[in-house]
């Protein structure tokens, strides 16, 4: 399974936006600095964050983006399907069925087994993206980190954080 950078982009900016002020937001170009990518490829997934409710965003000139829950309550999976959509990776098209001298419909009365095979690790990732939350991932980061992360964070946020005049 592949997924597209904008999954690794938008998880990283939601960890990033965990980080802020109460009042605090950061501007889409703001995020795209820190992380070294495209403020227009950003954007999108960014507006697809928002859209699905993991973002707010704030219009104006002090506006930016910020998250909308806590981040115990955003999981990696409440990311991956806000770029990716809901369809499983694995799309049957039940090409046993095709081909010379198909065999006639009784025979594929059962779900496909190569189907239902991908469609069980396809619940077991999704379970496992589902449990793992921004909580969690900060977490994990302050455990490895020796302050060198976090102070590189802290001295962008101090440079780039904005603060909307509204508390999130």
């Amino acid at each position: 399974m592949k997924l597209s950078d904008g999954v690794e982009q938008a998880i990283h900016c939601v960890v990033m936006l965990s980080r802020l002020s109460d009042d605090g937001v950061l501007s889409a170009a703001a995020l795209a600095e820190f992380h070294g990518v495209s403020t227009s490829y950003l954007l999108k997934h960014l507006q697809a964050l928002s859209n699905a409710g993991v973002l707010q965003t704030l219009p104006g000139p002090k506006g930016g983006y910020r998250l909308a829950k806590a981040p115990e309550d955003i999981s990696l999976l409440d990311i991956v399907l806000a770029l990716e959509g809901p369809a499983p990776a694995f799309r049957c098209h039940e090409i046993r069925q095709r081909g010379p001298n198909p065999l006639p419909a009784h025979m594929f009365v059962e779900p496909c087994s190569i189907n239902a095979a991908m469609l069980r690790a396809e619940r077991a990732y999704r379970a496992e993206l589902k449990r793992v939350t921004i909580a969690d991932i900060l977490a994990d980061l302050t455990e490895v980190d020796d302050g060198s992360i976090a102070a590189r964070g802290c001295a962008f946020l101090a440079l780039h954080e904005r603060k909307s005049g509204t508390k999130a």
